[in-house]
């Protein structure tokens, strides 16, 4: 596993337009209350640009970019979310278009994440907060909200527990890419709680900016968790996956939650985005 150093050095130059998009929404601070094409295209620019991001590091078919390719369908789908958002002023209808937009990028993510290894008392704790939270924004909600919300809240600390069940701080199971991910989906929780409070609750001050610069860092941390991938042919990491304990010394047996397939002489070695991968023995 590389430093986060000489990752970051090598992913530094891949993240400029994000980091220039972003100080360009920040700078043109373009009025909420009249939302325009050009105003959606500005908010939804640093998302697209971790969109080239993820597809610069590393993109295809094969077993091995099953999680970027998710992660990816979670970042276009959050574009499609903030587009929607720049008009639920105009009309109610697009929060609700955003919600189902975000949810959906959260199911990605989720997906991503995986389930192994489960860490039921995690879950467990996390969910009793998420309960607290809707307890909190309920007495605003009112009709379809009601439901919607729910949902939406459960997603969100799902999504966090996926994402803190990977943090194994043992060994060579730890990676900082891993923690990447966790601090975006609990960055995530907390723009999405801003949102929700001041759109059912009480407003809060400096709103827009707080849950737009949480936003932004979440989407970054998720979008960084693909910095471990490499490509193939690079002869270095082939794929992800959960080792196979019959697997013989030479064969690496691993699978990536779905799929199952065997590696030939290849040898275990820890992963990022998995409980294991195989790497090409010397």
């Amino acid at each position: 596993m590389d430093s986060p150093v000489a990752v970051l050095k090598s992913v530094g130059p891949k993240l400029v337009p994000f980091f220039k998009t972003t100080c360009i929404y920040y700078i043109l601070w373009l009025d909420a209350d009249k939302p325009t094409l050009f105003s959606a295209l500005i908010k939804c620019l640093p998302v697209l640009s971790l969109c080239v991001f993820v597809l610069l590091h590393g993109m295809s078919l094969s077993d091995m970019h099953t999680y970027a390719r998710r992660i990816l369908g979670g970042l276009v789908f959050s574009a499609l979310g903030d587009a929607f958002l720049i008009w639920q002023h105009i009309d109610g209808i697009y929060f609700i278009y955003g919600m189902v937009m975000f949810a959906i990028a959260h199911v990605l993510y989720i997906v991503s994440f995986g389930f192994r290894p489960l860490r039921l008392p995690v879950g467990a704790a996390l969910f009793g907060v998420a309960a607290g939270m809707y307890a909190v924004l309920y007495p605003g909600l009112h009709g379809v909200y009601s439901v919607l919300v729910g949902v939406y809240v459960l997603l969100l600390w799902l999504m966090l527990w996926r994402g803190m069940a990977r943090l194994q701080v043992r060994n060579d199971l730890w990676t900082w890419t891993k923690l990447c991910a966790c601090v975006g989906a609990l960055l995530f929780i907390i723009s999405d709680t801003l949102l929700g409070v001041n759109k059912f609750r009480i407003p809060i001050p400096y709103n827009r900016a707080l849950i737009m610069t949480t936003y932004y860092a979440a989407q970054l941390g998720i979008a960084l968790s693909v910095a471990d991938l490499k490509d193939p042919a690079s002869g270095d990491v082939t794929t992800c996956g959960a080792p196979d304990v019959t697997a013989s010394s030479n064969d690496v047996h691993c699978s990536n939650n779905e799929d199952v397939f065997e590696l030939k002489d290849m040898s275990a070695h820890s992963f990022s985005n998995g409980l294991c991968c195989a790497k090409k023995m010397e």
